[in-house]
């Protein structure tokens, strides 16, 4: 079974300082056809202005990814951690019992353009932590490389959940797999830039797959693609 989720049809909040697109319900968009995607719950595509950014806020029970594609984000949280994640970082925050934390555009010229990805953990009130982790272009260029994964492998950023989260800029014509799984798995192909082909389907930017088994899952690159690719349980 497919599950094609088109760029255009997705959730979308804006504000002065925000420009956001939701995959999943998330906020004041809510759609009972989309409430996530297994333990995949939120991907929400944002665009920050200068200046702009997300005051101290509150989370639990939840594995937090973002990923930036342009710019820099300054983060602050209670554990003590204080960071910018630019493009090429992967950060993970581990809610668990409860943390804090702002969002903030560090430049006060240019936009900040992320990901932010929230995924279900396996257990409840587990202690909060926080990773930040830097992935070099040529890591990602021609393949899917592990960014995200529940046994931190590879020099991944470690989750709580046996979920594998893959990043890859494939340049046109080139090909790129998830290996098959086996047990009940379902897949989710993200593409952020360009053109990829996945069972038939064309994505373009923004664009979203799901597939509700573990076949091996080949993509192809038909413009230069930037893309992220999730194994779920």
């Amino acid at each position: 079974m497919l599950y094609h989720r088109p760029s255009e049809e997705r959730g979308r909040f804006r504000i002065d300082w925000l420009d956001s697109r939701h995959s999943f319900s998330f906020g004041s968009y809510h759609d009972p056809r989309h409430m996530g995607f297994g333990p995949l719950r939120v991907i929400n595509e944002d665009h920050i202005a200068p200046g702009g950014g997300f005051d101290t806020h509150p989370h639990r029970d939840m594995e937090i990814i973002t990923y930036v594609l342009s710019g820099a984000l300054e983060h602050r949280d209670s554990l003590g951690n204080g960071s910018v994640i630019r493009p090429g970082d992967v950060q993970h925050m581990s809610a668990g019992t409860g943390i804090r934390h702002s969002e903030y555009n560090a430049s006060s010229t240019d936009s900040v353009w992320l990901l932010q990805i929230w995924i279900e953990p396996a257990a409840r009130n587990l202690p909060p932590g926080y990773q930040q982790v830097g992935f070099a272009p040529d890591e990602l260029a021609g393949r899917l490389r592990l960014v995200a994964s529940g046994d931190g492998r590879d020099g991944s950023v470690r989750i709580n959940q046996d979920a594998d989260v893959y990043a890859a800029r494939l340049d046109a014509g080139v090909q790129a797999a998830l290996p098959a799984r086996s047990g009940p798995r379902r897949r989710w192909v993200q593409v952020i830039e360009g053109t990829v082909k996945v069972r038939e389907r064309t994505l373009g930017p923004g664009d979203a797959l799901g597939i509700l088994d573990g076949d091996a899952l080949e993509l192809e690159a038909v413009a230069d693609a930037h893309l992220l690719a999730f194994d779920l349980p």
